[in-house]
């Protein structure tokens, strides 16, 4: 799958390569921003534990 997206991308070698690491850097962005906190309530490291003495 990744080979048929890097065969895809315009240009010479350098450009592909540039405009890869852009996707890439872009879905991991999105996956932090947006995916990844509002999964995080149901995992198990949720830290927001109200103690009381």
């Amino acid at each position: 799958m990744y080979a048929w997206i890097f065969r895809h991308l315009p240009g010479p070698l350098w450009v592909r390569i540039i405009i890869a690491i852009a996707l890439i850097l872009a879905v991991v962005y999105l996956l932090m921003e947006f995916v990844f906190p509002h999964f995080a309530e149901y995992g198990p490291f949720n830290l927001n534990v109200t103690i009381n003495h």
